[in-house]
């Protein structure tokens, strides 16, 4: 057990280095909650037949896709945080006058991004384009970045989709507290996560790890005793904002 533990620390640690941030703290869930190889099956191997086929998938959505796609996939790309929600859910969305909203997610927020560094880090996939190698010689079609780097200089931290758990997660969250746009809410996060697919920068077997791990955050949050008086402020918040009527 103790060997887990000291484990699942250097995973935090490389995590946080990798980011080039200070090292974050776990805010509702524990170290053991969010362990990746608890809550994740390992990615497809390089050279393997699913990854073979993966691959192929993501050079032919790069190819094909549309520019108002690849446009909204740009959008997805820079808005890492709830605003990914704010047209589903309308103007009245705004947390600058939503604090405890604010306040919940935040927390939301600060877990899932560990959660997901630490599976990127435990698992050091590849990205599609560094898999690719010279079939990718237009390297800079493969993301939705702005200063696009060369494969061979991408961190290995494609498995799961960093941006595809937060839409998950936080469309988890955002579903409970809104029952009538639920199913709105969670298309969104499901579109928002497919846009890492359309940039080129995943493969949909990371998605697909970033839907089954943002849900389980989601559950977890939802389900912890500790953060349920925020919650609660949450709900009533947005249903004195006209949002909810639950």
């Amino acid at each position: 057990m103790k060997t887990r533990y000291f484990v699942l620390a250097a995973v935090f640690l490389a995590a946080a280095h990798a980011q080039n941030a200070p090292t974050k703290t776990l805010k509702v869930l524990t170290a053991a909650e969010i362990d990746p190889s608890r809550l994740l099956p390992p990615p497809p191997a390089d050279g393997s037949e699913s990854q073979r086929k993966e691959l192929k998938e993501v050079e032919r959505l790069v190819e094909t896709r549309s520019k108002e796609r690849f446009a909204q996939a740009k959008w997805d790309n820079e808005h890492e945080d709830p605003t990914a929600f704010a047209a589903t859910l309308g103007p009245t969305f705004n947390l600058q006058k939503l604090p405890a909203t604010a306040k919940l997610l935040a927390a939301v927020m600060n877990d899932q991004s560990m959660a997901a560094s630490a599976a990127k880090t435990y698992f050091h996939r590849r990205s599609p384009v560094a898999a690719a190698g010279d079939a990718a010689s237009n390297y800079q079609a493969w993301s939705c970045d702005e200063g696009v780097k060369k494969p061979a200089d991408r961190p290995l931290r494609s498995y799961p989709s960093g941006h595809a758990t937060m839409g998950y997660s936080v469309g988890i969250i955002l579903a409970a507290l809104i029952p009538e746009k639920s199913q709105a809410i969670l298309a969104r996060a499901g579109d928002y996560a497919y846009s890492r697919e359309v940039c080129g920068d995943h493969y949909h077997s990371d998605v697909e790890a970033s839907h089954a791990l943002g849900s389980a955050l989601g559950m977890m949050l939802l389900n912890d005793a500790s953060l349920k008086p925020q919650i609660e402020a949450a709900r009533a918040e947005l249903r004195a904002a006209g949002l909810t009527m639950q």
